[in-house]
């Protein structure tokens, strides 16, 4: 009797069914501009805090080879997403390269010419005759030409120095570089021991522009379109984040690239 009260109990438990696995984040490789520096606070932010996670998705954090590498890996669709910069992204989309800008990381340009400061630069006219470096070709060529005509630099040599900023100007193979960033060689190079000057160009007649941007191709936009708009939310409480606290952003970035720097990366954060 015992026996056949136990086989009715039992049957008369409901059968739950097993609960099913949480969804894995969906995964999105981005590719950055450079290698990792305080410009990319937010995105570091965005995954220390958990923010890719709450939108489902997973950001694999890439370091490109050389600095043009990040635009035609993203067009290739090579790359789901990469930093780029506003005046590269329109000019390889005027070439008919199939790029999305979906997201923005730096409001204005941070951009410019740089030069020793025992150099006897200090006017754009001074660089007429000189070998001017450039790092991102395609791009920093291009404001280089136009920075040039605009401010009458006249016989000049452009050379590619692409990553080599601080070597290029220290050995004196050039004399001045278009392309470091004024937040960030300035402060590496006075590490160092090296004081510079710089030309902004927005304040020598270049328009103003957004620094970085996020792009990815139009396939990948049309093929992982939900996991694109996480992206953005994500970015969006990040930035929100660096803004109201920025030494604790500074911190998680520090944290998520050990490696790093540190007095100089809050240097050029500051």
């Amino acid at each position: 009797m015992r026996y056949l009260l136990l086989v009715m109990a039992l049957a008369l438990v409901p059968a739950w069914p097993a609960t099913a696995p949480a969804a894995s984040p969906a995964a999105l490789n981005l590719m950055l501009d450079w290698y990792p520096n305080v410009d990319h606070v937010p995105i570091y932010v965005a995954r220390e805090k958990g923010y890719f996670e709450k939108e489902g998705i997973r950001v694999d954090i890439k370091i490109p080879s050389e600095t043009a590498d990040a635009l035609k890996l993203t067009a290739s669709g090579h790359a789901d997403l990469a930093v780029s910069y506003e005046p590269q992204t329109m000019i390889a989309a005027s070439r008919g390269l199939k790029i999305q800008v979906v997201s923005r990381l730096v409001a204005h340009p941070l951009t410019c010419l740089m030069f020793l400061k025992n150099s006897g630069i200090t006017s754009p006219g001074d660089l007429n005759g000189k070998t001017i470096g450039y790092t991102v070709p395609g791009l920093m060529d291009l404001l280089l030409g136009a920075f040039a005509d605009i401010n009458g630099i006249r016989d000049y040599k452009a050379v590619n120095v692409g990553f080599s900023i601080v070597p290029s100007l220290v050995s004196k193979s050039v004399d001045a570089v278009m392309g470091p960033f004024k937040t960030y060689e300035t402060v590496t190079m006075s590490q160092k021991g090296y004081e510079t000057g710089f030309f902004a160009l927005e304040s020598w007649g270049i328009p103003d522009y957004e620094e970085l941007i996020f792009v990815c191709g139009e396939k990948v936009l049309k093929e992982k379109n939900r996991e694109i708009r996480a992206f953005v939310r994500a970015m969006d409480q990040a930035r929100e984040f660096v803004k109201l606290h920025p030494q604790e952003a500074l911190a998680l970035y520090l944290k998520a690239v050990p490696e790093a720097d540190q007095e100089v990366e809050t240097r050029a954060f500051e």
